[in-house]
């Protein structure tokens, strides 16, 4: 019975998750808790010196880099755990950064420079280890045991919000009644607690050694197809690259125009996207001077990219809730409730405690009512289905927040509650797209690459923000501007209808992709040779 349960891959969990799962809490209240109420403090305190009228699109702009800085890093840190030190040494001491950035918010509340030094090294810390943790949760399952990582995944995705519900309540809290130091310092005691966690499990975990240098890595797989000649063909996939590169000097030329980060994001963007189309053009002239497992892994990756490119616009819309939706609820009226005999007025920051509080009960009502309904239904939701269905829901949240703001524009008052429906929508979004995405990320990732394809899969939020700060750059230029008003609409409505367009459009192109892509199983071995640590096992 334990053999066909262990063949099945039903095996018990491992016994150093708690670990992981406590570290990703902590760890969770502390990026959230800052970065919840950084919009408003940024608002209120830190740019009284940029006039009324920008100061929210500044607050707005800085925020968005803030989140692009966290969400780029991670190609950082995956490239360091899988090449260097490996997984835990790199999230161990990027962790101790980390705490070292929120000691700078709490001290340089007022110091513009020392200010921004501490979001640097948050990004740095936060970005770095991001994708290492999760892939470091997937390490510790094998095939004996591997069914059960969606329920851990699952449970690591619940202990993210479990952290953040509490963050959004509480840090709005303190920042109005104790002010920035007290605010910015509790998140950084949290992460301090965060890596104690993590460093006591040190000797329980699955520690897969690094991979040894691999002459048949993606990029020199990647490289020998691009460069490689057939008698009588040219090399239209070198072309399409040297278009990338191209493209991408001019970008990083132009960034005294629209600033580094958008030249630099969209920099990137264009060398992976030529680089892979390129690529994907010519893959199989690699063949023969690379073995067909490095070929095949390297057409698996360029497949995942493309499932990460559409996921793009879906974190253009979910990392406003932060921004755009804060700023909106300041236009609106809170009303003061009455909670068993409590009476308090909600904060427009402490509105994003809806999204991990509705994340924590939609999990398992997914998983226990929708999904089993589904399957009873005849209809097996995939991890491309819920994905697909995700971005989708992210579109109607978004049709609902610019209803309220055409409604607020026409002079309507509107109660900061009515946006507990776009959240409600927005959630449903997120549990589809990245709970389903961090299990998917790894799953389908050649072993040799999982934290550089956790890294991709958050480098999707970097990209996502880089749309949203074209999009705000481009209303500033009369041009479109002009467009604008002959809609009727307000500038930021504009952009609500143009970001729940933009998100429509892709679930209708994700939901094409999904059809045509084959799943594989990546998952490591059992047992796999030269890991060291501890996997539970029945008598």
């Amino acid at each position: 019975m334990v053999n066909a349960t262990h063949e099945a891959g039903n095996g018990p969990l491992p016994r150093q998750i708690p670990y992981i799962i406590a570290n990703e809490g902590a760890e969770r209240f502390s990026f959230y808790g800052m970065r919840n109420i950084l919009t408003p403090f940024l608002i209120s305190t830190l740019l009284l010196f940029v006039p009324l009228e920008d100061r929210a699109g500044e607050a707005k702009h800085v925020f968005h880099t803030f989140v692009i800085g966290a969400y780029f890093t991670p190609l950082l840190g995956g490239w360091l755990a899988d090449r260097f030190f490996g997984k835990y040494k790199t999230i161990f001491w990027l962790s101790l950064f980390y705490v070292g950035g929120h000691a700078c918010l709490a001290v340089f509340e007022d110091n513009l420079h020392g200010f921004y030094f501490g979001l640097f090294l948050i990004a740095l810390g936060a970005g770095g280890i991001k994708p290492l943790v999760s892939a470091f949760v997937g390490d510790q399952f094998d095939q004996t045991n591997k069914n059960r990582a969606k329920l851990v995944y699952d449970a690591f995705y619940w202990s993210i919000n479990f952290g953040s519900f509490f963050a959004s309540l509480l840090m709005p809290l303190l920042l109005k009644n104790y002010g920035p130091s007290v605010a910015f310092g509790v998140p950084g005691i949290l992460m301090a607690f965060a890596v104690l966690i993590f460093w006591l499990g040190k000797r329980k975990y699955v520690h897969v050694p690094v991979a040894p240098p691999n002459p048949d890595s993606l990029t020199r797989v990647a490289r020998t197809a691009l460069l490689a000649q057939q008698p009588g063909e040219g090399r239209p996939g070198l072309a399409v690259a040297v278009i990338g590169a191209v493209g991408a000097v001019m970008s990083l030329a132009m960034s005294f125009s629209c600033g580094f980060v958008i030249a630099a994001c969209t920099a990137l963007v264009l060398l992976l996207a030529f680089g892979g189309i390129g690529t994907a053009m010519q893959l199989e002239r690699a063949r023969g001077h690379h073995p067909d497992e490095a070929v095949d892994g390297v057409r698996a990756v360029l497949r995942l990219l493309v499932v990460f490119a559409l996921v793009t616009p879906f974190w253009s819309l979910f990392d406003q809730k932060a921004s755009t939706w804060i700023v909106q609820a300041n236009a609106m009226t809170s009303p003061v409730l009455n909670l068993f005999g409590w009476e308090f007025q909600v904060l427009p920051a402490q509105m994003q405690a809806v999204n991990p509080a509705l994340v924590m009960l939609l999990i398992p009502f997914n998983n226990f009512a929708i999904f089993p309904l589904l399957r009873a239904l005849g209809i097996e939701p995939t991890a491309l289905r819920r994905m697909t269905a995700g971005i989708a829901f992210s579109a109607a949240a978004w049709l609902v927040i610019g209803w309220i703001q055409v409604s607020m524009d026409g002079g309507t008052p509107m109660s900061i509650l009515w946006q507990l429906l776009p959240y409600i929508l927005l959630t449903m979004g997120e549990v589809l797209v990245s709970a389903t995405g961090l299990e998917f990320a790894y799953s389908q990732a050649p072993r040799s690459m999982k934290g550089a394809i956790m890294s991709f899969w958050t480098l999707a939020v970097t990209v996502g923000n880089l749309w949203v700060l074209i999009v705000n750059s481009s209303v500033k230029n009369e041009a479109v501007l002009g467009h604008i008003d002959g809609t009727g609409l307000s500038v930021i409505a504009f952009q609500m209808f143009f970001f729940a367009g933009f998100a429509l459009l892709t679930a209708v192109a994700f939901g094409l992709y999904a059809l045509r892509y084959k799943m594989v199983d990546n998952y490591r071995s059992d047992p796999e040779p030269g890991c060291h640590g501890t996997i539970p096992r029945k008598a």
